[in-house]
C-alpha cells in the first residue's frame, strides 16, 4: 500500500512540500475508494492550504461520509482553502454554508452569512441550488411561464436561414451535422444573423421552433440558455406522454422520475446511441435488454425491437424498477445503478453488517466515485423534482427524494436480481 511504503520508505527523501502533496494524493486515492482511513491521510498534511482544489474537494467528500453526522470543521476548513473559483461551484457554497450552520455556536453574524450564500446559488436550474432552496425553508416549483412567443417572434425564428437547415438536416438523418448548424444559429449569432448572442424572447422562440418540430434535445438545450425567462416547459417536455406515463403507472413507478432519466440519458432522441452501444430513449444496452424482456415476460424479443420506442420505454422502465425495488426504493442508488451497474452502486454503498452511517441522499451521491456517474445521480433527480412539480402543479422536495442512504438491511431477503 502506498501509505505503508510512504511511512516506511520514502518520507526521509522527500521535502515537506513533498511529503505534504504524496499524502495528497493517497487522502484523495482513499477517499475515491470510500475508505474509512481517507481523513487520517489528509491529516498528515500539516495545513489545508498545501493541498490543491481537486484533493480539498475529496476531504470534504471524506468529512461528509465519515459518521452519520459529518465532520463539519474539516468540511468548513478544507472548503475554505479552496481557490475562489473553485468555492463559486455551487457544490462547495451549498457545503460550505451548511458547515457554517452546524457550528457549536451560530451567532447571527454566522447564521447571516450562510443564508447569503445560499440565497445566491437557491434556484430551481440545478442540484445544489434546488437543495439551498429547501435549506432556506422554500420547496420546489415551476415557475410562471413567460408570455410565449408572439406570432411575429415565431415568424422571424422559422425564417432564419440557419434554423430551417438545421431542421432540414436533422430531418432526413444527418443529426450531428443539424445539431452544428443550429448550435451556430443560437450561440454564435442573433436572430438576424449577425454576431452576437440571442436575446432571451429569440431564444424562446428558437426553443419552441424545435418543440414543434419534435427535436426535443435543441428545444431543451436552447431554452436552458435564457439568462432570465425560464420556460419549464420548453426545458422540461413530456413527449410520448401517453405511453410514459401509463408504462409507469403499470408498474408503479414515479413518472417524474422516468421522464427525469430519459431527460438525461437520450433528451428524448428515440433514435440515439451511445458509443458503447446503448440505444433508444432510455439508451438501454443490448443485454440489459435481452435479460429484462425475460424479466418482464416481454415474449419473443429480438434484439432489433429495442429501437421501437414503446418496446424501448416497457424494458427501460422494467429495468429500472427491477433496480429501484433492488435498492429498496432509493432513487439515488438506482439512478447510479442504471448509469455504472447495479454493482457498483451496491459497492458505494455502505457494508451489510450494519456499522455503516446512514447519510443524507446528497451526501451519497457527491461521493460517487465516478465523475460522470456523480454528474448522472444530481442531475437525474434535480430533474426529477423539476417534472414533479410540473406534472402535480404541487411544491417538491428533492430531499425527500433522495432520502438517507444506509447499510442494507441485513435482515432483507437476499436480491433475487442476476442483473446483467
Amino acid at each position: 500500500k502506498a501509505d505503508k511504503l510512504m511511512r516506511n520508505k520514502w518520507q526521509p527523501y522527500l521535502t515537506t512540500e513533498e511529503r505534504h502533496w504524496v499524502w495528497g494524493v493517497i487522502g484523495r486515492q482513499s477517499a475515491m475508494r470510500l475508505d474509512d482511513d481517507a481523513l487520517a491521510h489528509f491529516a498528515r498534511v500539516a495545513h489545508d492550504k498545501d493541498l490543491n482544489d481537486d484533493m480539498l474537494g475529496w476531504k470534504v467528500r471524506a468529512a461528509l461520509r465519515a459518521g452519520n453526522t459529518p465532520k463539519w470543521p474539516v468540511v468548513e476548513s478544507a472548503i475554505s482553502h479552496m481557490s475562489a473559483e473553485a468555492r463559486k461551484d455551487p457544490t462547495w457554497t451549498y457545503w460550505y454554508a451548511r458547515a457554517l450552520l452546524a457550528r457549536k455556536k451560530v451567532t447571527p453574524q454566522t447564521q447571516q452569512e450562510a443564508n447569503a450564500m445560499l440565497e445566491g446559488i437557491a434556484g430551481v436550474r440545478g442540484f445544489y441550488e434546488q437543495l439551498a432552496l429547501e435549506e432556506l425553508g422554500r420547496k420546489v416549483t415551476a415557475p410562471a411561464r413567460p408570455p410565449a412567443p408572439t406570432a411575429e417572434e415565431m415568424d422571424t425564428a422559422r425564417r432564419n436561414p440557419s434554423l430551417q437547415r438545421a431542421l432540414y438536416a436533422i430531418g432526413m438523418g444527418l443529426r450531428s451535422e443539424g445539431v452544428r448548424e443550429w448550435n451556430y444559429a443560437t450561440n454564435l449569432v442573433d436572430a438576424q444573423g449577425k454576431a452576437g448572442m440571442m436575446s432571451d424572447r429569440e431564444l424562446l422562440a428558437a426553443a419552441q421552433l424545435a418543440c414543434d418540430n419534435q427535436v426535443w434535445d435543441r428545444c431543451i438545450n436552447t431554452s436552458e440558455r435564457t439568462r432570465t425567462a425560464i420556460d419549464f416547459e420548453q426545458r422540461f417536455p413530456m413527449p410520448h406522454k401517453e405511453a410514459v406515463i401509463a408504462r409507469s403507472k403499470t408498474i408503479n413507478l414515479d413518472p417524474a422520475y422516468v421522464y427525469g432519466l430519459i431527460r438525461q440519458e437520450s433528451r428524448f432522441v428515440t433514435d440515439a446511441r451511445s458509443h458503447v452501444g446503448a440505444s433508444g430513449l432510455m439508451q438501454v444496452m443490448p443485454a440489459t435488454a435481452k435479460w429484462t424482456a425475460r424479466k418482464i415476460g416481454l415474449t419473443n424479443f429480438t434484439p432489433d425491437q429495442i429501437s421501437d420506442r414503446d418496446t424501448n420505454i416497457a424494458i427501460g422502465t422494467g429495468y429500472l424498477k427491477l433496480v429501484l425495488d433492488s435498492f429498496e426504493g432509493s432513487m439515488p442508488l438506482a439512478a447510479g445503478a442504471y448509469n455504472a451497474g447495479p454493482s457498483r452502486s451496491r459497492r458505494w454503498r455502505a457494508p451489510n453488517d450494519g456499522t455503516g452511517p446512514v447519510l443524507e441522499g446528497a451526501i451519497w451521491a457527491e461521493n460517487v466515485p465516478f465523475n460522470e456517474t456523480r454528474d448522472y445521480v444530481k442531475k437525474v433527480l434535480s430533474n426529477t423534482t423539476n417534472y414533479a412539480a410540473l406534472i402535480t402543479g404541487q411544491p417538491q422536495s428533492l430531499k425527500a427524494k433522495l432520502g438517507m442512504v444506509g447499510p442494507r438491511d441485513a435482515t432483507a431477503p437476499a436480491e433475487n436480481l442476476e442483473l446483467p
